[in-house]
């Protein structure tokens, strides 16, 4: 509720309004406590006066208890005798929804909230993938790769086909950016693969969330309330943590400069911060602390939510300026140790001792500090937390589906768009790969066939020619027997009647002879040794 135009928390044992003032709101918060104690109770009073005062919200439901913000609450015999006890009847409390939006990273419980490979960029998908140092700068290799090819990561299915790509061309790459070890690049793709099966093809798309969308007011001026259905979302703490990691880390780039305001801009709920930094590197909190501290410029207020401030790192709850701390238990030197260090937070208050009062709170009781008008945090106040005007406890699917369809932002968010993106264009140039290296097997084919019919013919007119020739000299051959024969006879005949003359020798003799020059003249001819 809001007295005074301040958000309204409780009253103190002395019976003084405990207040938040909007002013210093910008300046964080954590609200911790042990389960059962109030936590959830605190959220939603503070976040109901700050959508009072015309603030937007954002607020993970990890139970599901949080998604009766949007329907009034309904009286009980505890409830009135909470407003008695407050006098709230008197202040004007009244029973009301808030105006309230409802997303889910699966898109099961609410609009579907999506962001690119991109704009997660490598260092938070590194953590979500849980992959070690060597390949979490192999993932930075690829995203400057596909950063200098011009080629957009947009869901799942481009992370693979960019680790494919870059392992199958390391070396075309080594030289620009390094060794590339082709089994670090089967690791990641194997942790990608990890992701898919637990919801990540659905949760990286497009259209990506446009941060600047919850910030906008509803009904009447109130702030609007983004509940982020976290139920099934908290099974995989890296997925959690990391998106309102990266959520933060948009508001900061995106939101400009506007120093301190009256009222914040946007107030970031955070439950079960301590998913945030479990095994986390120091150089991933170091970026948590400066996005913490330099967002509080942008004119966002940051609260986290966990059962033990111990559970956030000292830097950064250091920035904390609004406390509220409900009972812890502590039953070990350990959890005593841990009381003593979440007592001395505070400033110490001479009418109490904190460290007894945190062990003695009862549910519904906090131990309240908040800034005052000169940024200085309050001495210790126990204080009783008001209850909350809308609904305790989870609604039905049919009130859920209600809200989820009448928001306006249904329909931006409700289609999944595939854009032409690296898988596109590495599946384009591997088709085209492909029919280039068939084209080129398919010319060696033909230069092949056409070699082997060349050789082909070549043997050919070889044979016809050994068979001309061998015709030839056949031929030849045949014309010189005959030749022979016919030079011979007539030779012969010469021989003898020239021999004649000479008598029978000298016809014997001018026939042999007369042959033999016959058979020389026709050898000369064909230019054969006789």
């Amino acid at each position: 509720m809001l007295s005074e135009g301040k958000v309204w928390m409780g009253l103190t044992d002395e019976g003084e309004r405990a207040n938040l003032l909007p002013s210093m709101a910008n300046r964080h918060g954590l609200i911790a406590g042990a389960t059962g104690t109030g936590k959830t109770i605190t959220l939603k009073v503070m976040a109901e006066a700050f959508s009072d005062l015309g603030v937007p919200v954002f607020m993970a439901d990890v139970k599901g208890d949080l998604a009766g913000t949007a329907f009034p609450g309904k009286e009980s015999e505890d409830m009135n005798a909470r407003i008695a006890r407050f006098g709230l009847g008197d202040a004007g409390f009244s029973y009301t929804g808030y105006p309230a939006t409802y997303y889910d990273l699966f898109g099961k419980n609410g609009i579907q909230l999506r962001t690119t490979i991109t704009e997660m960029g490598p260092s938070l998908l590194a953590r979500i993938l849980d992959l070690n140092n060597l390949q979490t700068d192999l993932l930075s290799v690829v995203f400057k790769i596909a950063d200098d090819n011009e080629l957009l990561l947009v869901d799942t299915k481009d992370l693979k086909a960019m680790l494919n790509y870059v392992g199958e061309n390391n070396r075309e790459f080594a030289d620009a950016y390094g060794n590339i070890a082709k089994n670090s690049i089967g690791a990641i793709l194997r942790a990608v693969v990890a992701l898919e099966s637990e919801g990540g093809d659905v949760f990286f798309g497009e259209p990506a969330l446009k941060i600047t969308d919850w910030i906008a007011q509803g009904e009447g001026g109130k702030g609007m309330i983004s509940i982020l259905d976290s139920q099934s979302l908290i099974n995989n703490g890296r997925l959690y943590s990391t998106f309102l990691l990266w959520m933060l880390s948009e508001l900061f780039e995106t939101l400009p400069e506007v120093g301190d305001l009256s009222k914040p801009k946007l107030v970031f709920f955070f439950d079960e911060a301590h998913l945030l930094f479990k095994g986390t590197s120091k150089g991933l909190i170091d970026k948590i602390e400066q996005v913490v501290k330099l967002v509080r410029s942008k004119g966002v207020g940051v609260y986290f939510v966990t059962q033990n401030p111990r559970d956030i790192p000292d830097n950064v709850l250091a920035q904390l300026g609004n406390k509220v701390q409900h009972a812890l238990h502590a039953y070990t030197p350990a959890e005593q140790k841990a009381v003593r260090a979440a007592a001395q937070a505070f400033r110490e208050n001479p009418a109490f001792k904190t460290y007894d009062a945190i062990l003695e709170l009862g549910t519904g009781e906090a131990i309240v500090s908040f800034l005052n008008e000169g940024g200085i945090p309050s001495t210790a106040q126990r204080v009783s937390i008001l209850p909350p005007q809308s609904r305790m406890g989870s609604i039905t699917d049919s009130e859920r589906e209600d809200i989820v369809m009448g928001s306006i932002l249904y329909s931006k968010y409700a289609v999944s768009e595939d854009p032409d993106s690296a898988y596109e264009f590495l599946l384009r140039r591997e088709i085209e790969l492909e029919k280039q290296a068939q084209a080129e097997l398919e010319a060696k084919e033909r230069e092949k066939a056409d070699a082997l019919a060349a050789k082909e013919k070549e043997k050919a007119e070889a044979a016809a020619a050994r068979e001309k020739a061998k015709a030839d000299a056949a031929a030849a051959k045949a014309a010189k027997q005959v030749g022979s024969t016919v030079a011979g006879t007539v030779g012969r005949e010469v021989g003898k009647t020239f021999g004649g003359k000479f008598g029978t020798f000298g016809k014997t003799l001018g026939g042999n002879l007369g042959a033999s020059l016959g058979r020389g003249l026709l050898n000369t001819l064909f230019n054969r040794k006789s």
